[in-house]
């Protein structure tokens, strides 16, 4: 059972891997860049705070909390204790890739980059008011697709790594908006 998966999530990988172009390969390069969520991440920030106010001392360090938790369990508990190799790290899977970002890391299950753009995309799915900020709501959700895909894309985790990255990042912001709920109606009664 295990062998078939590892085969399916292997051919899966090569399908969309290979489903590349040069412009695709600039769009990939960009989603999956940490530097240009930062600008996007800070304005986000802003307008949360600006739009919440009395509420945003509770929603962003929660925020913050739950995708960082998705970064450092993917990153310093997952990674090492897992050990699966990248795709791009295989010997026997490398020269069938296409890399143009090159290699990263050694390992690559759970996929950092999806848990923490799940995580986001969850949480304030979660929290935000309903019928509210749908734009918003759709936006994170679309972010983290475009930039999950571009980590399989790029060579740099199996499909696996990536669905199992969003699961923990998801339910890391599921904890996260529980916690926020609670908090908050905590502060409402008093």
């Amino acid at each position: 059972m295990l062998e078939a998966l590892q085969s399916w999530d292997r051919a899966l990988l090569l399908a969309l891997n290979r489903a590349h172009a040069p412009a695709l390969d600039s769009v990939m390069l960009w989603a999956s860049n940490r530097l240009v969520w930062f600008p996007a991440y800070a304005l986000l920030a802003g307008w949360l705070i600006w739009q919440f106010r009395g509420q945003a001392w509770r929603l962003l360090p929660l925020l913050i909390a739950a995708v960082a938790l998705a970064d450092s369990i993917t990153s310093r508990l997952f990674k090492p204790l897992v050990g699966r190799l990248r795709p791009c790290h295989d010997a026997a899977l490398a020269p069938l890739l296409h890399l143009p970002d090159g290699c990263g890391g050694q390992f690559g299950f759970l996929s950092s980059h999806a848990a923490n753009s799940f995580a986001l995309a969850v949480f304030l799915a979660l929290v935000l008011p309903a019928g509210r900020f749908r734009g918003l709501k759709t936006g994170t959700f679309l972010w983290a697709a475009l930039l999950s895909y571009s980590r399989i894309y790029l060579g740099a985790h199996y499909p696996s790594d990536v669905l199992g990255g969003a699961l923990m990042g998801a339910g890391l912001a599921a904890t996260a908006a529980l916690v926020f709920r609670r908090w908050a109606g905590a502060g409402a009664n008093r």
